[in-house]
């Protein structure tokens, strides 16, 4: 009760700079007193005496032990000073608007940024003094521009990025041929021709399955409208215009998106009817680590997932804890998305390619403006994002960290992400309100688009590159009125 009537006198109050994320015509007072990322004006620096703050983290920083971890470490830090970290115990994806204003939700909470920039226009969560933090100047502008809105000339940054989040692919180094060096490595590189190649992964995926009719290639449920979306915007989709932030202007079916849903289609006949719904995304962990899947895509926070199954298959076949480790850790390989086909096809053997495109997303904290204790929360964000936390979660979680120091120095896969968060290869998900409504009706499409794959050749509703332009220029009209209803 007591967290209810503060946060609606907070509200009420015009020192309470949130406004600015929120409707234009109420921030003109905080325009004018505030430079060019402002906080809010609760953020005194006084840190609040003998308060519990509520932390929101996500499942798998729980689960692999992080997010203790990361409280013990500012509980002993901050144990002098009367403030304490605990886990607000809620799932993760508790709605804050919805919740925060009656006193139900976490005063510090990890989400990505199109969650916590809709809870921003709300002003449920609380503008950041960002230049203030230390990891300012070490997280690239597009990072901290997903976090930040713009009223009347301000900028206004309303989360702090931790991790940039993409798909990558995962697969097996022990499951390919043992000839791969002279039969599927045709440039002489020393790498997989099928991890390089969307077109070569088609083709081992359909010869792997043949040889035992138990295992398959490449799996991954289509109706994932975050990993599948991005083999349209590989051939020239995108999803809102004027860089995602006209909402009006939806291009899923631009360009030439057509020839993404036709690679999808061909990657679908070779896997099973696991691909139309989540089957594939829940039990990919468990497929890849005994053997059944080759290779399958998701984003870097879960490389600890694949490798504890992984290893517990090993020690299923007798080896010891120290061997299963060291040879999980050897033979689970995560790297950047394979080349497509510039024809869109996967079996016409030209060599043509284009780079993979992905959308992805930028995780991060943010505070709720419904909390009594703002400083200290603002205290733990600057911990949680300091350099050494932020290599710690990426050393734990295998994370890709939103820190270039941090990034440079664990190297790999972060160096990929970021290549191709450079090269705008990585398709960020806008941070506007509208685009919670692309979902449902991308997810409906792909999975027309992946029974199709198995419905008699008759009954076939995709038959050529016309008919699944006409499928996405569907879809993308029903986010049109999807948005347009919301409005």
């Amino acid at each position: 009760m007591r967290k209810k009537l503060v946060a609606m006198m907070l509200l009420a109050c015009t020192v309470f700079t949130a406004t600015a994320c929120g409707n234009a015509s109420d921030s003109a007072s905080a325009s004018e007193s505030h430079s060019s990322t402002t906080g809010s004006a609760l953020f005194t620096g006084e840190l609040e005496k003998n308060v519990t703050i509520q932390v929101l983290e996500n499942d798998t920083a729980i689960s692999e032990g992080y997010f203790q971890e990361l409280i013990d470490a500012f509980n002993e830090a901050y144990k002098d000073q009367g403030i304490q970290a605990v886990d607000a115990n809620m799932d993760q994806y508790l709605d804050l608007a919805n919740d925060g204003p009656y006193g139900y939700g976490p005063d510090v909470l990890y989400q990505a940024n199109d969650v916590i920039m809709q809870y921003a226009e709300g002003k449920h969560i609380l503008p950041l003094p960002a230049e203030d933090l230390d990891c300012y100047d070490q997280i690239p502008e597009s990072a901290w521009e997903a976090y930040q809105t713009e009223v009347d000339g301000t900028t206004y940054t309303c989360g702090v990025p931790v991790n940039v989040q993409a798909p990558m692919l995962y697969y097996r180094k022990d499951l390919l041929p043992e000839d791969w060096e002279t039969t599927w490595d045709e440039d002489s590189n020393g790498v997989p021709d099928m991890v390089e190649s969307w077109s070569k992964m088609y083709e081992y995926s359909a010869l792997r399955h043949t040889e035992d009719s138990s295992k398959y290639g490449y799996m991954k449920s289509l109706n994932d409208m975050y990993f599948s979306s991005g083999f349209l915007f590989s051939y020239g989709a995108y999803i809102f215009g004027e860089n995602n932030t006209d909402p009006s202007d939806i291009g899923f079916a631009a360009g030439e998106a057509e020839k993404g849903a036709q690679v999808l289609s061909q990657l679908a006949s070779v896997m099973n009817e696991d691909c139309i719904d989540d089957t594939i995304t829940t039990n990919a962990y468990s497929k890849l680590g005994d053997g059944t899947y080759f290779a399958t895509i998701s984003t870097p926070d879960v490389y600890t997932t694949f490798l504890e199954e992984l290893e517990k298959s090993y020690e299923e076949q007798g080896m010891t804890e120290d061997e299963a480790e060291t040879l999980a850790e050897e033979n689970l390989v995560m790297t950047s998305l394979p080349a497509l086909p510039a024809s869109g096809d996967l079996t016409d053997g030209t060599t043509e390619t284009v780079d993979s495109m992905s959308m992805g997303g930028v995780n991060g904290y943010a505070i709720s403006s419904y909390t009594e204790a703002p400083n200290a929360c603002l205290e733990f964000v600057k911990f949680a994002t300091s350099y050494d936390m932020i290599k710690t979660r990426a050393e734990m979680l295998g994370i890709a960290p939103a820190r270039e120091d941090v990034a440079e120095e664990v190297g790999g896969t972060s160096k990929q992400i970021y290549e191709n968060l450079d090269k705008g290869n990585i398709i960020l998900m806008p941070s506007i309100t509208e685009v919670s409504q692309i979902w449902t009706p991308g997810q409906t499409f792909f999975i027309d688009l992946a029974k199709d794959a198995y419905r008699p050749e008759a009954e076939k509703k995709y038959t050529d590159l016309a008919s699944l332009k006409e499928g996405l220029t569907d879809m993308s009209n029903q986010i049109h009125e999807a948005i347009t209803t919301l409005q």
